[in-house]
C-alpha cells in the first residue's frame, strides 16, 4: 500500500493557452512549502496534482503546510491501488478499517476519469457498498447524511481509495500576478488585506513605518510576527521598516493640527510608492475601509491616491469590521493584531481629525515640507527584514 497526496486545482483549470504558466507557478509553490516534510515526487494530470511522498515524509506537517498554498481548492490523502475493482475493494476494507469502525452509517462514491475501467462510477459504488456491508456488518447505508464518504477515484494513474477531503485556500498562486507592496501596521486590517491580495496571485513586500520611542521595540516585534504569519501564504517576503519619527515631528510641527493625519498618510503613501518602484512592484496595497476612520472618508482616500501615480489596492474597501475581524481569525493573525503596542498613526493624533480634505489645500500645506528630502532620508535609512514563515 502506498498513502499519497492528491491536490485538487480551481480557477486555474479555467485558463486557456497560459494555463502551463500557472500550473508551473503553483508546482514551485508547492515545492517550497513542502522543502521542510521530506522527499517526494510530484506530478500534475487531469487538473489534479500528485505528490508521491518517500518513507521518511512528514504527512501530517505536508497537509498543514499545503492548507496555506493558494491555488489548492482542496487536498486528499489517499491509498493508492491497482484499477482492479477486487483489489479495490480488498483494500479500501484494509485502509479505511479505523474509519469505518468508528462510525454507524456511510455511502459510497466514484469518479471514473479512465473511461478505459471497465465499470462505470455507479456500478463501482453498488460492488464497493456491498463488500463494505458484507465486511462491516455495523455499517447502514445513508446517502443523505452519512457519518462518513467513502471515495473512490480510477485515474490514468492508479485507482485511490479516501474518506474525504481537506478545504484548501483556494485562489491563485502566488507570484503568478505580479508584485506589490502592503502598508503593513500592527492593527486587524493591514495583515487580511495582504491575505486577500496574496489569494489573487499577487505577491508580496511589506512597509512598516516605525516611530522610535513613540513606539516602541514591541510594536515592531509584533509587525514582524503578523508579517510571518502573512508568509505561511505568501513564501518568504521582504519587510521594509520605515524611521519615521523625524517625518511625523515635522509634520506636527509645520502643518494644520486637523491635517495631520492625512498629510501624514500623504507622505507614508509617497514614502510606500518610492520603496515600491525601486524593488519592482507595481501598486500598493492597503487596508483601508470606507468611513471606519477620519482618514478613510471617500474625500480623505482620494486625496491619498493623488498623492500616488502607481494602483492603490484597496481589498477590504467595502467590508465592515465584522468580517475583517473573521478572517484576521481564520488567518491567525488575529490574537497578535490586537495586542497593546501602538503604531505610528496612534501617535500625535489630532482631537478633530478633517474628515473631508480638500486636495488643493492639502497641497499647501505640504508645502511647507521638503517632502523629497523625506522620502529620500526614509528610503536611504530603510531597515531591510527577509520575513520567514512563522511555524506553529
Amino acid at each position: 500500500m502506498r498513502e499519497i497526496i492528491l491536490l485538487k486545482l480551481g480557477e486555474i483549470v479555467l485558463k486557456g493557452l497560459n494555463k502551463r504558466r500557472f500550473e508551473e507557478k503553483l508546482m514551485s509553490n508547492i515545492r517550497k512549502s513542502l522543502e521542510n516534510c521530506g522527499k517526494f515526487n510530484m506530478k500534475i494530470a487531469q487538473s489534479t496534482i500528485y505528490i508521491f511522498p518517500s518513507d521518511e515524509f512528514e504527512f501530517d506537517k505536508a497537509v498543514e503546510n499545503l492548507k496555506c498554498v493558494f491555488g489548492i481548492v482542496s487536498i486528499v490523502t489517499c491509498g493508492e491501488t491497482e484499477k482492479d475493482i477486487n483489489k479495490i475493494k480488498a483494500f479500501a476494507c484494509e485502509y479505511l478499517k479505523d474509519v469505518l469502525n468508528n462510525v454507524k452509517t456511510f455511502k459510497c462514491e466514484a469518479k471514473r476519469s479512465d473511461k478505459a475501467f471497465p465499470l462505470k462510477s455507479p456500478e463501482i459504488c453498488m460492488e464497493l457498498g456491498g463488500h463494505l456491508l458484507e465486511n462491516f456488518p455495523h455499517l447502514k447505508v445513508d446517502v443523505k447524511n452519512p457519518d462518513v464518504v467513502v471515495y473512490t477515484e480510477v485515474r490514468d494513474y492508479g485507482a485511490f481509495v479516501h474518506a474525504g477531503r481537506i478545504q484548501g485556500a483556494g485562489g491563485m498562486p502566488v507570484g503568478s500576478n505580479g508584485k506589490a507592496c502592503l502598508l503593513l501596521s500592527g492593527g486587524i486590517d493591514s495583515p487580511v488585506a495582504g491575505y486577500m491580495t496574496a489569494k489573487r496571485g499577487v505577491s508580496l513586500e511589506a512597509v512598516h513605518f516605525y516611530s522610535y520611542p513613540y513606539t516602541s521595540e514591541r510594536a515592531k516585534d509584533k509587525v514582524i510576527k503578523l508579517a510571518r504569519i502573512i508568509a505561511r501564504y505568501t513564501g518568504k517576503f521582504k519587510l521594509y521598516v520605515v524611521p519615521f519619527t523625524k517625518p511625523q515631528l515635522e509634520i506636527y510641527e509645520k502643518c494644520p493640527d486637523e491635517e495631520l493625519t492625512v498629510i501624514m498618510r500623504c507622505i507614508m503613501m509617497k514614502i510606500a510608492e518610492a520603496l515600491a518602484k525601486k524593488h519592482g512592484s507595481l501598486g500598493l496595497i492597503t487596508g483601508e475601509s470606507i468611513g471606519q476612520v477620519a482618514s478613510q472618508t471617500l474625500e480623505a482616500l482620494a486625496v491619498t491616491d493623488a498623492s500616488v501615480s502607481m494602483p492603490v489596492i484597496r481589498p477590504l474597501i467595502g467590508m465592515d469590521k465584522e468580517e475583517i475581524v473573521t478572517i484576521s481569525k481564520k488567518i491567525g493573525a488575529f490574537e497578535t493584531s490586537i495586542l497593546p503596542y501602538e503604531d505610528c498613526c496612534t501617535v500625535f493624533v489630532p482631537k478633530h481629525p478633517k474628515t473631508k480634505p480638500q486636495l488643493e489645500k492639502i497641497l499647501q500645506s505640504e508645502k511647507l515640507l521638503d517632502i523629497d528630502a523625506i522620502i529620500d532620508d526614509c528610503v536611504n535609512n530603510v531597515e531591510v527584514i527577509t520575513i520567514e514563515p512563522l511555524e506553529d
